[in-house]
């Protein structure tokens, strides 16, 4: 049994998250703005009011936690805003900066002290934050800060290995969500973080500072 402590769980990959850890008798704190009636129906621990973008919010969140240690990190919190060429829209692009790259950061150092020996870091990515395979444009500020993430968590992988602490990378895959408009070409949440898991369950020392798919894939940078 494991401490999970999880972003962006009120729904979509981050309830489905916390829903698979708690049925194989993890130990979940799902941590949100605002919880879900899905969410609270559970039995979770819940940390509600939770802003990524806010240190001091960040910071109660840290008291609210005492001693507890966390066996796995999981950033699932994130948007995606709509910018193009046509209509570019920089306070977009800064939104999503903070929210999708420098909010895990915060979280991650201001938890560092939660993180022992043999604790993992998850960052949740996009396959959009991979220069080589954009073939499509556009999403300027959610690829941008994708980018921004994956330099992060490689930079992370380096950083935590002598505390012996693993970073993993992760791209869910295109999955039946409110950010994707429950596109009917994505996959369930279900099958997402099925693979995500077992992504997680394999991450080590060894492996560390990876960027997959949640079918295993390594993808390009």
């Amino acid at each position: 049994m494991a401490t999970y402590l999880i972003t962006g769980t009120n729904r979509g990959i981050g309830y489905e998250y916390c829903r698979q850890l708690h049925a194989r008798g993890d130990v979940v704190v799902a941590a949100c703005r605002k919880p879900s009636p899905q969410l609270e129906g559970l039995g979770v621990r819940i940390e509600a009011g939770v802003e990524i973008t806010s240190d001091g919010s960040i910071a109660r969140l840290k008291e609210r936690l005492r001693s507890l240690p966390i066996d796995v990190l999981i950033h699932n919190a994130g948007i995606l805003e709509s910018t193009n060429l046509k209509d570019f829209d920089p306070e977009s692009v800064r939104r999503q900066f903070e929210v999708n790259a420098i909010g895990p950061l915060r979280v991650t150092h201001a938890l560092l002290d939660h993180l022992l020996p043999g604790a993992k870091v998850i960052l949740m990515t996009s396959r959009m934050g991979s220069i080589d395979d954009n073939s499509s444009g556009g999403s300027y500020g959610y690829r941008m800060s994708k980018v921004a993430l994956c330099m992060a968590g490689k930079s992370l992988a380096i950083d935590l290995k002598s505390q012996g602490i693993a970073v993993a990378l992760l791209h869910p895959g295109l999955v039946r969500t409110r950010m994707t408009g429950f596109t009917a070409q994505g996959i369930t949440p279900e099958e997402s973080v099925d693979g995500l898991l077992a992504r997680i369950d394999n991450l080590n020392l060894e492996n560390s500072g990876t960027f997959w798919h949640a079918n295993g894939e390594i993808l390009p940078w």
